[in-house]
């Protein structure tokens, strides 16, 4: 079983984009052949600063090499080495329709917050398409609010094999249903969007200074509070076991917690957490040619794969 994934280097990685998707990502290295991309094209459609770009690219690599990815298990590349991409995503435009795009409600959600309404954004899932038909992935796993992104590949897929042959195996989405939404520190989903994100690798001070902002309701000390409503508890339970998180939801209940103790909690379990792989990131950072070699490598293995598709696809339209 092949699976993709990608992430945007569109800003640093947090808390809601470790346990969303770098940690399933990590745990399907597992399970089958994996592929991670680094999706720098994407985020040119959100970031105008090279170096900014340049710099995000940089941290997300850092912070999955981390985190534990395994390149000998994962082919771990960067979007923009894998050329091949862009001429598989003309091949594939040529068989969407429009109507399809229009369609698409990350577009429209992505405007109305203010992001110019270009070319590049409105032909996002024709990219995603690629990259993903372009290894020939069985499965994508995605939250449920990306589902579309994959249906849209699935008919830019059977379109094209339609009307050309059979070129692209036709991927399924794997739903991550088991992820429960990370809050953020104003409750919202965890989202660089809403700037309420706590970062995986941000000091101890910017750290404490985020989950102290962490809302929650007026309750004193005194008070018995439900801990299903309340978003440090949320945060908490997934750094403890179920032993651990059902002991603080019985204090919950019981009154006589504040819930500056439950931040203080959080903040140290939060802490030793990531403290293992914040070594592992520093010394990675010592090392930069180390990493970038990792890249490297990994564009390698992903264009051997990704021509033989590029080949087939161009001798279906008649380009060979």
């Amino acid at each position: 079983m092949r699976v993709l994934s990608g992430i945007q280097p569109s800003g640093k990685l947090h808390l809601g984009n470790y346990f969303g998707m770098m940690k399933p990502a990590l745990e399907l290295q597992e399970t089958g052949d994996a592929f991670l991309f680094i999706a720098d094209y994407h985020a040119l459609t959100s970031v105008s600063d090279p170096d900014v770009l340049r710099q995000a690219t940089r941290d997300v690599a850092l912070d999955f090499l981390a985190c534990g990815l395994n390149t000998g298990k994962t082919v771990f590349y960067r979007q923009s080495d894998v050329p091949e991409i862009q001429e598989l995503t003309w091949l594939l435009s040529i068989v969407t329709p429009m109507g399809l795009l229009e369609r698409c409600h990350s577009y429209k959600d992505k405007v109305v917050r203010g992001l110019l309404a270009s070319h590049g954004l409105f032909s996002y899932p024709v990219l995603m398409a690629a990259d993903i038909l372009g290894i020939q992935s069985d499965v994508v796993p995605v939250g449920q609010d990306q589902k579309q992104h994959v249906e849209v590949t699935r008919d830019i897929a059977i379109k094209f094999n339609q009307k050309f042959g059979d070129v692209f195996k036709i991927p399924e989405p794997a739903i991550r249903r088991t992820v429960a939404v990370v809050p953020g520190v104003d409750g919202q989903k965890m989202s660089k969007s809403y700037h309420n994100t706590i970062d995986l690798f941000g000091s101890a001070a910017d750290t404490k200074k985020a989950v102290m902002r962490i809302v929650t309701d007026s309750k004193t000390v005194e008070d018995k509070k439900d801990p299903e409503r309340c978003h440090v508890f949320a945060l908490y339970r997934l750094f403890v076991t179920e032993a651990e998180a059902g002991a603080m939801a019985e204090r919950y209940r019981a009154g006589g917690l504040g819930y500056g103790e439950v931040k203080k909690a959080l903040c140290e379990r939060l802490q030793a957490y990531f403290e293992p792989y914040r070594k592992q990131r520093d010394e990675l950072q010592r090392d930069p040619e180390r990493v970038n070699q990792v890249l490297r490598d990994g564009a390698v293995r992903a264009r051997v794969e990704i021509l033989k598709t590029l080949k087939a696809a161009r001798r279906a339209v008649g380009l060979d």
